[in-house]
């Protein structure tokens, strides 16, 4: 096995918002496959979690956010050794800005809206639809969890 290209784990920050009672989600295309992820990305070398959740949201979705708590916590550990992310999903609330399919992010295909009850039917990476409807159903009384290392490989 070839050695990893950086022995540290890349920090990724996630959005869960709604619009209309849907879940924004970002499609993705890898070759022939598509997936979704919430919208977010890799923090910089000195950005803070929610300055990098901020700038991400916009390069991805058009949409100006308040970044809320921390809902979520997981590790992604790649069986084969080729990469580690620590994903933070947060809550955020839509402040401003128009949902866009223009995204300044070359991965993005599309800003999808997707029904709570449809989160368990698409191939979204990290597969967190679980949680995330588990968070939807209790609201604030949802308690930040972490969810282990969750790893999803390509369908």
């Amino acid at each position: 096995m070839a050695a990893p290209a950086c022995e540290c784990p890349r920090i990724r920050v996630a959005a869960l918002m709604l619009q209309d009672d849907l879940v924004v989600c970002v499609r993705h295309r890898k070759g022939d496959d598509a997936y979704h992820l919430l919208p977010g990305g890799g923090v910089a070398w000195g950005e803070t979690l929610t300055d990098a959740l901020e700038r991400e949201v916009a390069e991805e979705t058009g949409l100006l956010v308040e970044v809320g708590r921390p809902l979520i916590i997981n590790d992604t550990i790649d069986p084969s050794g080729a990469r580690h992310v620590v994903n933070i999903t947060f809550a955020a609330s839509i402040t401003g800005g128009a949902l866009s399919d223009d995204s300044r992010d070359p991965r993005v295909e599309a800003v999808d809206l997707i029904g709570p009850e449809d989160l368990r039917a698409i191939d979204l990476r990290p597969p967190l639809g679980d949680l995330i409807a588990s968070f939807l159903r209790e609201g604030p009384a949802f308690e930040t969890v972490y969810a282990g290392s969750v790893f999803a490989p390509e369908r």
